[in-house]
């Protein structure tokens, strides 16, 4: 939404102890975010938000079938899938971490991210995954670009540079910022981070 310059109001709700489901009902049906509310009307889960911004404006998803039907699978796959990565990797933006062991689950996922990115970039040359336009299979990446970074995860070069792309965005510059002078802290991010990575920058 920042990227294509749509208006929105964000409110910040933050994660705080272990089990925020109940406060998150309060305004998200299934107890998580994102959350969007128009009018009146709720839209919870990240791929039903896009969706209905792609309804209201047609530049979320790319122009070409071909583009578009590539972008809805990757943003399908990453939405739905990786959970080893996910699992290993927590979005922490404070803190830079390194594992220590080989961990195969983490491992094929990170090979099928690489494969994702690299043929999105050969097949419709780039800068952004379809081409010239950062689009909501864009959106849907930027947080496993902040894991590449923030775990030191082994990509080829040209996926590698794709995700310093993105965490050049100037709304994901805002993001980052945001997030390191956040006072909360996930004790259990941090844990599950910690189990099987060094940490090389402390928060």
């Amino acid at each position: 939404m920042k990227m294509l310059g749509m208006s929105f109001v964000e409110h910040l709700e933050p994660f705080e102890g272990a089990d925020n489901y109940d406060r998150f009902r309060q305004f998200s049906p299934s107890g998580k975010v994102p959350c969007l509310i128009e009018d009146g009307i709720t839209i919870w889960d990240s791929l039903a938000v896009v969706e209905r911004l792609a309804e209201i404006d047609p530049r979320v998803w790319p122009e070409s079938l071909a583009a578009r039907a590539f972008a809805r699978s990757v943003a399908c796959e990453i939405h739905s899938g990786f959970s080893a990565v996910r699992m290993a990797c927590p979005m922490i933006c404070r803190t830079q971490f390194k594992f220590q062991t080989a961990l195969p689950d983490v491992d094929r996922d990170i090979a099928r991210l690489d494969e994702l990115i690299g043929q999105g970039l050969k097949t419709f040359k780039g800068p952004f995954l379809t081409g010239a336009q950062f689009t909501a299979v864009d959106a849907f990446l930027c947080p496993m670009a902040v894991r590449v970074a923030g775990f030191q995860l082994q990509l080829s070069a040209a996926s590698l540079d794709y995700c310093s792309r993105l965490l050049a965005l100037e709304p994901m510059q805002r993001w980052i910022k945001e997030a390191k002078s956040e006072p909360w802290v996930d004790e259990q991010e941090e844990l599950v981070a910690r189990r099987n990575a060094v940490v090389l920058t402390p928060g």
